[in-house]
């Protein structure tokens, strides 16, 4: 019988060859960030914070955004979390987790429910798209798939849905801040989050105001 520690050093590996040489802002350094946001955020709710962490650490392993095959990706994980001796209880609920948590999920006119487990790991993925770390990853990603900094001709999006949000050649890096990142505090769950979010998205606007006012030589 596996110890949760056992599990977790496990879980940590298996992300770490999905995702150890990712160049888009969903590397190890991110799955790190978000299972300690995921504890920080589960100890100050009262949850017990294993299956969040878990479940953080796995998140991105079956992100479409990086994986051309995502049912093969989920079958990995699910193979995954068996030979761990993960409970089918606890397989299905960190599946649930990480197949309905994206942003990408809400933008149909419906939003998965979560367990609560799972909206401590969906807020604590959110968190890390604020902030000045969500700057540098909203740049970072941006710049790998070679979208335009910032066009004064193109306006950000509204109403997206699915496909569209997926659709890079019409978004620009700074648009991304309108069309997603602001939002995000919006959706958190938690108390905790929301708490933690307002600092990182007060910085996010007033480095957007700033861009534009360098932008276009006011400032």
């Amino acid at each position: 019988m596996l110890s949760q520690q056992q599990q977790l050093q496990a879980v940590q590996a298996f992300a770490q060859e999905k995702l150890g040489h990712d160049t888009t802002g969903h590397g190890m350094d991110h799955l790190k960030r978000v299972a300690r946001l995921a504890k920080k955020i589960a100890q100050a709710e009262g949850v017990d914070a294993f299956l969040p962490v878990v479940a953080a650490y796995l998140h991105d392993t079956i992100d479409e955004k990086l994986f051309a095959d995502v049912q093969a990706a989920e079958a990995a994980v699910e193979k995954f979390l068996g030979q761990q001796e993960f409970s089918a209880d606890q397989q299905t609920e960190i599946m649930q987790i990480i197949t309905q948590m994206s942003f990408a999920n809400t933008l149909d006119g419906s939003r998965p429910q979560l367990s609560l487990a799972g909206q401590i790991v969906q807020d604590a993925d959110w968190l890390d798209a604020l902030g000045a770390i969500g700057i540098a990853r909203a740049v970072y990603y941006g710049g790998k798939h070679r979208e335009k900094l910032y066009d004064p001709q193109l306006s950000p999006r509204e109403h997206l849905d699915r496909a569209e949000y997926r659709n890079l050649a019409n978004e620009t890096i700074i648009n991304h801040f309108s069309e997603k990142l602001f939002k995000l505090a919006g959706l958190l769950n938690t108390k905790t989050a929301q708490a933690i979010a307002v600092e990182r998205e007060t910085f996010m606007h007033q480095f957007v105001r700033r861009f534009l006012a360098e932008w276009e030589g006011e400032a």
